[in-house]
Parts: C-alpha cells; structure tokens; sequence
C-alpha cells in the first residue's frame, strides 16, 4: 500500500496491510541539543532526519496556502536582558522568556470590540486575496500526490473555529462572549469558515486532498473549555459546513487536535463530522483504550505518554504494551501525546523508536 492509502485505511477502518509508523510530534530545543551532547549523529539537522533514520512514514504534507490574516502582524517590540515582547502572526502581543521554551504570557489580544472586528476582518480576513494562493503549492502538491503521501488543508494556527476565536478575543473573553454575546460569535466563526472554504475551494481544483485538520486546544485536565451545549450551538454549524466542502470534494477525514481530555465533546463532534481526534493525553486523562471501546468509529493519533520516555527502558516497553489493546481494535495510529520534553535522553528515545517500529511492523 501507498502511505496514503495505509492512512487513509486505518482511519476509515478498512483492511490494510499495518498502521502508519509515524513520529508525528516533533522535539523541544532544548532536547535536541541534549540529543547533541549525547552522541546523536552530527549528519542529523533536524527531526525529519532522526525521523527518515527510523524509518517511518510521512505525515501528512499540509498545502501551504494562506488561510489566517493577511497581511499578518508579525513584528518584534521590545527586548530586555530577560525576555521578548513580540505581536504574533495572528495580532497577540506575547512576553517570552529568554532561554526557555513554553507557553508565552499573552499580553493583550487583538479584538476588543466589534468595531475591532470589522476592521480587523476588512483589512485582514478577505478570503478573497490573491496573496493566500500565492507561492509553489501546486508543485509541491503534485509532487506529494505522485509520492503516495497523504495531504493535508488547515492546522495550527490558523484554522480551528473554536481556536481561532480564541486568538482573536483571548481565553476568558471569548469564552464570556458565549454567553454574553452570542451573535457577535456566530458572526466571527461564520466568515472565519467563510475564507477557510473559499481557499480550500481553490486548492481542491489543483491537488487531491485526504484530510481538512482544525487545530482547536480547547480542553484541559479537567475536560472541555465549553459546554457540549455550547459546541452543538456555536462549533457545530461551522464544523458541518466544514464536512459538507469535504463530503462534496472527495475528502475523506476530518481531524481535530485538541489537548487535555474531551471526552465530553465527542459526542457532537461526531455528530459533526469528525472522524479522526489527536493527540489523546494519558496525563489528562484521555485513555486510547477506554476510548476506542466507547467510540469504535473514530480513529484516534497519539496515546503514548511522553513522560514514559525519561523513565527508560522498562517504562517505554510497558507503556507500549499499555496501548497494544487500542492498536489491536483498529482505528488507532500509535504516536506519543506531544513533542518530546528535554528529559528524554537520546538512548531513551532510540529504544523507544525501535520498539515502537516492531509494533506496528506487527511485533
């Protein structure tokens, strides 16, 4: 089989010859320099090269189109002995410590008002502008489709309905805003959806694609950030909208990354039209086994704890046999639950990618 076809059969749950022996999360700086020190060969330049040497699959290649705000805000502001001040791509003014890698402090987000909004959709959100197709994409796409790789539209940053309103009007704000200004959201999502679709329109004229990816962080340790009422009202007429284009163009999978535990929301996300959910963390909660058993029609990415990988050996092994019975139901693409945390030695990760290969060769 085709990696395509390989990934496309172990979501859909169709036979196949194995599941994709993918590395899907990357690693922190600061453990790639560890990784340095440690003997890691100095031919690697960067994951994608640890990745090849391993021997696993490609991901899935996401189209490089434009699909958040263009022009974008990107600038630095201010710098001190200690930290950054920058405005990201998406208008967030962000403090970041020197020296470490993490989450920023976000200092001030870019919508306030709704008059905000208006101009902010008006000189940055035009799903019409040429500069969103703009460079080699078409290339590249083609080259994908001739290689077999499964290809991707939307991800992280720029298209998640619920994460996306999240950049805009920032955490606490947006989450009033369902209650206290509910219209004013449905308009917001509704011509986010809007662009994405359009964009999506053009490229689906050139290139296959497998799967539409909405990148929406909207849960925690202790579950959802909203109401399953909430999602149903506010995420679930975009997110139909979203697989009605996927239904219509031959697009097959429609996958969500959210962290923590959303076991609360998947209910209505498969009411919605989501069929693949990632990336499953064991410290929040989100079991691949306890929910393969209670949602035998999604497929899931992820569920190998990352922390197992610092304790070596004996906790790798154990915690790959943890899993085993979700990769045995079908549906499921064995991958850690995120990038790989600083205290895993090069050694620890080399065993752990050895015996996760024999896995899904079939051992």
């Amino acid at each position: 089989m085709t990696h395509r076809e390989r990934f496309l059969a172990t979501v859909l749950g169709r036979p196949h010859d194995r599941v994709p022996h993918w590395h899907y999360w990357w690693v922190w700086q600061a453990t790639w320099e560890r990784w340095r020190r440690e003997g890691m060969p100095a031919a690697f330049r960067d994951f994608a090269d640890v990745t090849a040497h391993c021997g696993a699959d490609p991901v899935p290649r996401i189209v490089p189109v434009k699909l958040g705000p263009v022009p974008d805000f990107t600038r630095r502001l201010a710098e001190d002995a200690t930290s950054v001040v920058s405005i990201d791509s998406w208008g967030i003014t962000r403090r970041d410590l020197k020296g470490t890698e993490g989450m920023s402090e976000f200092v001030a987000w870019p919508v306030r008002t709704r008059d905000d909004w208006r101009r902010y959709r008006d000189e940055r959100l035009e799903p019409a502008d040429p500069r969103r197709l703009a460079g080699d994409w078409r290339e590249q796409g083609r080259a994908w489709m001739a290689a077999g790789v499964p290809i991707q539209l939307g991800g992280f940053p720029d298209t998640g309905v619920f994460g996306t309103l999240r950049w805009l009007l920032g955490d606490e704000e947006c989450l009033l805003a369902f209650c206290t200004e509910p219209d004013w959201v449905h308009e917001i999502l509704e011509h986010l959806t809007t662009l994405w679709l359009a964009v999506f329109a053009q490229v689906v004229r050139e290139i296959r694609v497998d799967v539409i990816h909405l990148w929406e962080d909207m849960c925690g340790k202790q579950g959802p950030l909203i109401s399953p009422a909430h999602w149903r009202e506010f995420l679930a007429p975009q997110y139909r909208r979203i697989r009605a284009f996927a239904a219509a163009h031959g697009v097959p999978v429609l996958s969500v990354d959210t962290d923590g535990q959303p076991d609360l929301i998947v209910p209505p996300m498969l009411e919605a039209g989501v069929n693949l959910l990632f990336p499953m963390e064991p410290a929040a909660g989100a079991d691949v086994n306890a929910f393969r058993r209670k949602y035998p029609d999604l497929a899931l990415l992820g569920g190998i704890d990352k922390r197992a990988l610092a304790l070596g050996p004996a906790a790798i092994d154990a915690e790959l046999e943890r899993i085993r019975p979700a990769l045995a139901s079908g549906r499921y693409i064995p991958s850690l639950d995120h990038h790989i945390p600083p205290d895993v030695s090069w050694e620890n990760f080399c065993h752990y990618a050895k015996q996760l290969r024999a896995m899904v060769m079939g051992g």
